[in-house]
């Protein structure tokens, strides 16, 4: 077999969870393109519903720059998405 007709694997994205180390600093929030984020009742919390791990808006997720925290917010194995489908929703959400 040649490298061109290998089976290509598929790439899957995912939404982003916050994890329990979160400090409700409050800096992911304001950031979020797609409204995601918001506080719950210690930490705050992301939608998988509205999160595209920023794909549409910016080349990284914000909410994971903007943390001091390192390693708080991680990918959410539980919402295994592709790009396609992260970009889909984001224009769904982003409809004029």
């Amino acid at each position: 077999m040649t490298p061109s007709s290998l089976p290509k694997e598929k790439t899957y994205a995912m939404s982003m969870v916050i994890t329990e180390s979160c400090i409700n600093c409050g800096n992911c929030e304001p950031d979020c393109p797609n409204d995601a984020i918001s506080a719950g009742d210690n930490i705050y919390v992301i939608d998988p519903e509205r999160c595209t791990e920023c794909v549409g808006a910016l080349d990284t997720p914000s909410c994971v720059q903007l943390c001091p925290i390192p390693d708080c917010i991680t990918i959410d194995p539980a919402h295994a998405e592709s790009p396609e489908e992260l970009l889909l929703r984001y224009k769904q959400l982003h409809v004029n």
